[in-house]
């Protein structure tokens, strides 16, 4: 285990975590992102797992919210970990290369079509099917790449949640997100253990990025919030697109 190795991790989890702090998402992307240059995307994934689950339940339990938001996205959920479980073993695969690009240009054009200020709503009778439905998509690109971002980031922008929820929600979502993933990392048996003592540096840097983008977050006004979460979803579509390319 080399020093530029630990360098490397722990500056990419510290940008995630920041990241993650200022818009609510962020960390798988940008931490595996950067790691698969270096590594196997499922020793990357194994890796942000801890810093993953941590962060998200910290995020999770902050907004006084959580009943009524795991009351509202049960079906989401119950998608999520369907979808993600039915993709075991994808990662290693070719789909994991290329699903990578396909993911990073369809939260490209969502960020760019929201930007352009095209509201997207979803009618309360069709709430509990249409989330069934984006809880399994997501889950599907979640055992693909390691991202569990898309159409679940979105989808919950789209029900008009205010921002200090929204944030709360994204992170309910991710903690179940991340442990399903567990599951999948933990059946492909991959992963080396050599690489295992890298979680507790990746934990250090990512809560500290957190709390850093966090303070930011909290002197910003909706207006700006906004136009960051759309800014952070273009360019994690961005990095998502064209990182196959750079492995």
């Amino acid at each position: 285990m080399t020093v530029s190795l630990l360098l490397l991790v722990a500056a990419a989890f510290a940008l995630a975590g920041f990241a993650k702090g200022v818009v609510g998402f962020g960390l798988p992307t940008i931490s595996i992102g950067l790691l698969a240059m270096v590594m196997p995307p499922t020793q990357a994934a194994a890796i942000m797992l801890l810093p993953s689950f941590v962060t998200n339940i910290w995020q999770m339990l902050q907004g006084g919210a959580l009943r009524e938001l795991a009351k509202k996205l049960w079906p989401m959920l119950i998608g999520l970990c369907i979808g993600t479980w039915s993709g075991m073993g994808w990662m290693e695969g070719a789909a994991g290369r290329y699903g990578t690009s396909v993911l990073g240009v369809v939260v490209c054009l969502y960020a760019l079509v929201t930007l352009a200020s095209v509201k997207l709503t979803v009618p309360r009778r069709h709430e509990r099917v249409t989330s069934l439905v984006v809880g399994i998509l997501t889950g599907l690109l979640n055992a693909t790449t390691g991202v569990f971002v898309i159409p679940a980031v979105p989808y919950m922008q789209a029900l008009g949640l205010e921002k200090t929820r929204l944030v709360q929600a994204l992170g309910l979502f991710f903690v179940v997100s991340t442990a399903a993933l567990a599951v999948n990392i933990a059946a492909s048996g991959v992963v080396s253990s050599a690489m295992m003592p890298l979680a507790p540096l990746a934990l250090v840097a990512a809560c500290t990025g957190m709390y850093l983008g966090q303070a930011a977050r909290r002197r910003m006004p909706v207006a700006t919030f906004r136009r960051a979460f759309l800014g952070g979803l273009f360019v994690l579509g961005v990095w998502l697109t064209f990182q196959p390319l750079l492995v």
